[in-house]
């Protein structure tokens, strides 16, 4: 574990290669689970605020379970999270003529109809960061679905923390990041 400011980082983000295969994977990470995207406060309050610029690009049951559960739910862990469709798919999610799940929010968000791109814990996945009252915990959770992003991320030879390098520099700043890439060098350079 390597302390930087606030957080502590597993090893695993410097270590472990990424790069997301989506073409592979489908993009299995909106749809597998046991619950909705995590969410802070502030990305709940933008997601209901921003809902008529992505709602278009919903299928109708998916329209429907936001009018029945509304724009954010709380999970069976208390945690706040975007609703489910079926008790798997995230709400805000649509299959494209590929066949692939993509985020409708960042769909948008590339279109130029919202600033907000999605909510950060998808921005950053698979890096999980868990928030205590005196640090945060910066882990990869790795998963079957992301074999391929796995195996894509080790033929690019790119580590996790650089393939993250936008969302990871969104939570914690530019500053905090050349701080990463300053201790990913000390890793590196003790191997």
């Amino acid at each position: 574990m390597i302390e930087i400011g606030r957080a502590i980082v597993s090893r695993d983000v410097f270590e472990k290669h990424f790069l997301c295969d989506i073409l592979k994977c489908k993009g299995a990470c909106c749809i597998e689970g046991d619950s909705g995207a995590p969410l802070t406060d502030e990305e709940a309050i933008l997601i209901e605020e921003e809902y008529h610029t992505y709602e278009d690009l919903l299928p109708e049951n998916h329209k429907h379970e936001v009018e029945k559960q509304g724009y954010s739910v709380i999970d069976s862990d208390g945690d706040l999270v975007t609703p489910l469709v079926n008790d798997r798919q995230c709400v805000y999610s649509y299959y494209n003529k590929q066949g692939i799940l993509k985020c409708a929010i960042e769909k948008a968000h590339f279109d130029g109809k919202t600033k907000f791109r999605k909510p950060l814990s998808c921005h950053l996945f698979p890096i999980r960061i868990t928030e205590y009252k005196r640090f945060d915990a910066v882990n990869y959770q790795e998963l079957d679905i992301c074999k391929p992003g796995r195996q894509c991320g080790a033929s690019e030879k790119l580590p996790l923390y650089k393939f993250l390098k936008e969302p990871l520099t969104a939570k914690y700043g530019a500053e905090w990041y050349k701080e990463l890439e300053i201790a990913a060098d000390y890793l590196l350079s003790e191997k």
